[in-house]
């Protein structure tokens, strides 16, 4: 499953990444070890040291094992019974895919950028897996159970808090615009928008995420 979500997010964004996710994966007890919490569905951990970066991801068992008959490409019926657990693993691939290009392209990451990034992850991966469904209106309905009915762990912290809050905020004004491309089945302008905004680096991006729709 994790190979095949970082195929999909490779294929959307017209990029190739020498590192496979899957690799990186530790178990809960490793991801302890290196300093990690190892006690939410999703981490990556990321050390750096000079010009080296360390990278281990971590997901829950139980995460796994509900997404364990699920393949890329079922029917979108599928997907919905299992859309929180499959997006928790996609924001972890995201993640360790978005870390990669940016580094390989010298370029320094913010967290904000970081979660921004992923919640589009999520959104795209989700919609085009619905592309060939007839019903028009799976876009809205996702974009609204991804961004409108989203809630935050308690334990958060006051600045974890804001940043996530801030990456959803972002995330859904940038997919509220490509809905006209989705519903409009216009797939080759939405895959242009898509990369477009991918390269975009910094400011840069959480500027174009910002505009209005």
């Amino acid at each position: 499953m994790i190979d095949e979500i970082q195929d999909h997010l490779e294929a959307i964004y017209g990029i190739h990444c020498p590192e496979r996710a899957q690799a990186y994966v530790v178990t809960p007890e490793v991801a302890k070890a290196l300093g990690g919490t190892g006690q939410v569905d999703e981490e990556l951990l990321v050390q750096e040291e000079g010009e080296e970066l360390s990278l281990a991801l971590c997901f829950a068992p139980e995460l796994l094992t509900r997404l364990a008959g699920y393949r890329l490409g079922d029917p979108r019926v599928a997907l919905e019974r299992v859309l929180d657990s499959y997006c928790q693993l996609t924001e972890g691939v995201s993640h360790f895919l978005y870390l990669l290009q940016s580094a390989l392209l010298d370029r320094r990451v913010s967290l904000l950028e970081l979660e921004a990034q992923a919640e589009v992850d999520k959104f795209a991966s989700c919609l085009l897996q619905g592309w060939g469904d007839p019903d028009r209106g799976w876009a809205q309905a996702l974009h609204h159970r991804l961004f409108d009915t989203v809630r935050f762990h308690p334990h958060l912290g006051a600045q974890a808090r804001w940043r996530y809050q801030e990456a959803n905020r972002l995330s859904r004004n940038y997919c509220k615009r490509l809905l006209p491309l989705a519903m409009g089945r216009k797939l080759d302008r939405l895959l242009a928008e898509l990369r477009y905004g991918y390269r975009l680096g910094a400011g840069a991006k959480l500027d174009y995420l910002a505009q209005a729709a």
